[in-house]
């Protein structure tokens, strides 16, 4: 099937781009940010060699329905999205951390945790814990925002302010946005019938100075989600939770003997395996925002992204 993986656009007015993991931006004029989510799948850090038909349709939609859905609360960047893998906003000087949120002892933390380690982030963490018990009160774990190639690193509160990463005025604005953004998003995974145990959100400065929500939220790429109904019955017996998230991934990967780790080998992708990841991240679409997925052209998606992109910026 036709995917996405790479892109070499030249729109009108661009100044530069930006490859990400996922996400290519195009600087337009200083001004815009011209966000293309491909089809690529990272995890741990690496990139997988293939790509997985409509996952970025399905990242860029969800991202834009929760940017909607919480605009009342945080401001964001997003202006519009003239095509279903593009997302166009504002140009944001970007902070260099990630704001990570947990609800539950889940993934990087719980493996963390069953290493012996009682801090995370410079939070400290009840003894006594099962994988996947919710925490008293969700807890902030933030972590560098890495460059590409580099592991983004877990850092405590004391270690940001101290560093001068972000000022303490500004990170206070950022710890507020984050308990916010999480509460709404509990509120509306709890509606469909989820929990959502963790994510990240990203933030940047408007040219006048405002701070705002960038990049991507409650994707089942930044965030990790339970289903609720079993949730506690699954605690209780000590089995695992049935889950929508990128950890489905993770996981195949661990099995696989893969971690992102010197020397190790990303596992052969075969065409089975790249369509059931597809229909899990359609699954996941469907489930987080309660609404049938419709599958977009991609018979051609990068002359369909520029067609679409051409038109917006020339309105």
């Amino acid at each position: 099937m036709n995917t996405i993986t790479t892109t070499d656009f030249n729109f009108p007015g661009q100044k530069s781009v930006y490859r990400g993991k996922v996400r290519e931006v195009y600087n337009i004029n200083d001004e815009l940010l011209v966000m293309v989510a491909t089809d690529r799948l990272s995890a741990f850090d690496v990139v997988m060699p293939k790509g997985i038909p409509y996952k970025g349709q399905i990242l860029n939609q969800i991202a834009t329905k929760f940017m909607r859905l919480t605009e009342d609360i945080v401001p964001n960047w997003l202006i519009d999205t003239p095509d279903p893998n593009v997302a166009v906003g504002h140009l944001c000087d970007p902070f260099k951390v990630e704001m990570v949120i947990r609800g539950y002892l889940s993934g990087h933390a719980a493996r963390e945790y069953a290493a012996g380690k009682r801090v995370l982030c410079g939070v400290e963490l009840p003894e006594g814990l099962k994988e996947n018990d919710k925490f008293p009160t969700p807890i902030i774990t933030p972590t560098t925002k890495a460059d590409n190639g580099e592991h983004d690193m877990d850092i405590s509160r004391e270690a940001i302010l101290a560093n001068g990463i972000v000022s303490e005025e500004d990170y206070l604005v950022l710890e507020k946005y984050t308990r916010d953004l999480f509460q709404r998003g509990t509120e509306i995974a709890a509606s469909r019938g989820l929990i959502l145990v963790d994510t990240k959100y990203e933030f940047g400065k408007t040219k006048d100075g405002k701070i705002v929500l960038i990049d991507e939220i409650h994707t089942p790429d930044s965030s990790r989600y339970f289903y609720a109904d079993g949730y506690q019955e699954r605690q209780n017996k000590g089995e695992a939770q049935k889950q929508l998230s990128k950890e489905f991934v993770r996981q195949w990967l661990i099995a696989n003997g893969f971690q992102g780790k010197d020397g190790q080998q990303i596992p052969e992708m075969t065409e089975e395996y790249i369509e059931s990841v597809s229909e899990r991240y359609i699954e996941l679409y469907e489930n987080i925002l309660g609404e049938k997925f419709a599958k977009a052209d991609i018979s051609d998606i990068n002359s369909r992204i520029e067609k679409n992109v051409v038109a917006f910026l020339n309105k």
